[in-house]
């Protein structure tokens, strides 16, 4: 079924937004809502009692209640610049370093907080050197051969 409107409704409105209204007012009649409309009783046998021809005439002549909100695109300019594969790859090489740079700080922090922990626990380990392991092996070596001996 195709709905004409004679009035300017189908230059101010979509189809779209026609078949809304006309949807939605028609449930409203079809709920027992006041017509908004005088029509004779011989006019709504004429239109058989159907609600969506009802709302079709309500539409015409313009007593709907029924207003209608259209999102529009909000304005903004801004320049796109295309850019070549070499830009692209010098965009990526400065943020992978800035990345790097970021996770090395973050560890030396990390590195720092241990450290400080440690030293406050006393659990500070000190370095071997070749000096001390010679010395340590020689004197395991005797404590060893009087055991067996």
């Amino acid at each position: 079924m195709q709905v004409k409107i004679k009035s300017d409704y189908s230059e101010k409105f979509t189809k779209y937004e026609i078949a809304r209204i006309l949807g939605a007012r028609s449930l409203q009649l079809a709920m027992d809502a006041p017509v908004l409309l005088k029509l004779s009783g011989k006019e709504l046998e004429e239109l058989n009692y159907d609600p969506l021809r009802i709302a079709e005439r309500e539409l015409e002549a313009d007593v709907l209640p029924i207003t209608v909100k259209r999102p529009l695109p909000k304005k903004s300019e801004k320049d796109i610049k295309k850019l070549s594969r070499e830009e692209i790859k010098e965009k990526l090489e400065k943020q992978a370093k800035k990345d790097l740079e970021e996770v090395e700080g973050k560890k030396e922090a990390m590195e720092e907080v241990e450290e400080k922990e440690i030293k406050e626990k006393g659990e500070i380990m000190e370095i071997v050197t070749p000096e001390d392991e010679i010395e340590e092996s020689e004197s395991s070596e005797g404590e060893i051969d009087e055991d067996i001996g």
